[in-house]
């Protein structure tokens, strides 16, 4: 508690940085209300919860994993960009990049990746303020990154095929009203688990993005530290990102849970149950090896998995074609939406002269 007061009472003292802080836990806080459908989507879907009752499940199981998880992720996105380019502008630049293309794609129902929008920012802000390409970024902890936009919904497809294909057999003589009674109450559980997962892998990003613009400000006398080994978080930093996230998962984005949860394949219990727990594997697996992973790609691609099991015409594949554009599009307009911030911050000092 006195190293958290301590702490406060020095951000306190930098108004620019508790701005950037603030505007960090905003874009956590549109992460989880943009990516609650994907925790909710299968569920409500499946109609196991009513939409109010199933963000709380989800936000509840959001926060728990800040004490069952590491902070692999937090590590690995505090170092997309080399700490000499990493400053106040680019990282507020990167997040405000990043919350305008998360409020896009939610105003118009698209499931993008918050991830990837935040990738995105940071990225396109950091090359932009330092005017050159090269150099610039961490190309391992990038490429991590880039390297699981495929990997996360194969694994979720391939995990979500092998489950529902194994249950489709061992139930194939079963009556569907006992089946679809008993994984109500099996979904409860997987849908706990996703969302742990959801919570322990995008709660962690903000909590990089924070830890970044702490030792590139005023805990620069700890940046040794910081470039040789991990980044020690004080817990007060997980235990706010984790709560806001959950806050935002509460808010609910509801345009989002009708493209996920309806508009992609018709679910049922066992169906979504298997599709839970597919994704919530590839997370868990993400999050140990320190990926930040797209939870919306992860769940899409378990959700069509399951799908094109039972018949490929239970996927609806034009809905599904718009989610993949929705993916393509994001680090490009996250870093475009970056860009143009570092631009409009330098015009605004410049006016402010």
């Amino acid at each position: 508690m006195q190293n958290f007061l301590h702490d406060i009472a020095h951000i306190g003292s930098y108004p620019y940085i508790a701005v950037i802080i603030l505007t960090a836990l905003v874009f956590d806080f549109v992460n989880g209300f943009h990516d609650a459908a994907n925790a909710i989507s299968t569920i409500v879907g499946t109609r196991v919860l009513r939409p109010t009752v199933a963000v709380f499940w989800a936000a509840f199981w959001n926060f728990t994993a800040l004490w069952i998880f590491g902070f692999h992720v937090a590590n690995t996105v505090a170092k997309w960009v080399h700490l000499d380019y990493v400053n106040n502008d680019v990282l507020f630049a990167g997040l405000l990049g990043a919350i305008i293309w998360n409020l896009i794609t939610w105003y118009i129902g698209l499931p993008s990746s918050s991830s990837h929008a935040l990738l995105g920012g940071i990225c396109g802000s950091a090359i932009t303020h330092a005017a050159k390409v090269t150099g610039v970024l961490q190309s391992d902890s990038v490429w991590k990154t880039i390297k699981f936009i495929a990997i996360a919904p194969l694994l979720g497809f391939a995990l979500g095929t092998f489950f529902i294909t194994i249950l489709m057999w061992a139930l194939r003589r079963a009556n569907p009203r006992r089946v679809d009674r008993s994984f109500r109450y099996v979904q409860l559980a997987s849908s706990a688990l996703y969302s742990m997962g959801h919570g322990t892998n995008d709660a962690q990003k903000t909590m990089g993005i924070i830890a970044a613009l702490l030792y590139s400000s005023i805990w620069s006398h700890q940046q040794e530290a910081f470039v040789a080994g991990k980044v020690e978080f004080p817990f007060w930093i997980a235990l706010v990102c984790f709560l806001t996230l959950g806050l935002g998962t509460l808010a609910g984005g509801w345009r989002i849970v009708k493209t996920m949860g309806l508009k992609i394949t018709k679910l049922r219990p066992h169906t979504g149950a298997c599709a839970d727990i597919s994704a919530a594997l590839t997370l868990f697996a993400s999050t140990h090896l320190g990926v930040p992973v797209s939870t919306t790609h992860t769940i899409t691609g378990a959700i069509i998995g399951v799908g094109s099991v039972q018949r490929l015409t239970a996927v609806r594949w034009g809905v599904a074609r718009n989610v993949v554009w929705a993916w393509v599009l994001t680090i490009p307009a996250g870093a475009v939406f970056g860009a143009l911030c570092v631009w409009l911050i330098a015009l605004v000092r410049s006016l402010a002269r």
